[in-house]
């Protein structure tokens, strides 16, 4: 499984069980998080990407369209569709992640 294919697992767990702690402990301690478009954020480090996703958390499970390690295609089970621009620390935990949706 890739790096964002496995991203998108811990992402949807955490739709589902509400765990979004554990879903930030992916991230590196300085990460970013920034939506293109969008009124929200950016979030600087993972104490404020993990009380974004607990005081705002999606709804919706995404499915991976396009899988690539920097640049990835999904759609929502709802049926929108986006992209994650990834950037990957050298432990393997994310240390950037822009989302934009089409």
């Amino acid at each position: 499984m890739s790096r964002t294919a496995d991203h998108i697992d811990a992402f949807n767990r955490a739709v589902t069980t509400g765990d979004w702690d554990t879903f930030a402990e992916r991230f590196a301690p300085d990460a970013t998080m920034r939506f293109v478009a969008i009124p929200v954020g950016p979030f600087e480090g993972r104490t404020a990407i993990a009380a974004a996703y607990r005081e705002n958390p999606p709804a919706e499970t995404m499915t991976l369209i396009d899988d690539g390690d920097e640049l990835a295609r999904f759609r929502w089970s709802g049926g929108g569709t986006g992209s994650m621009e990834l950037e990957w620390a050298p432990d393997g935990a994310v240390q950037a992640l822009t989302v934009s949706f089409d």
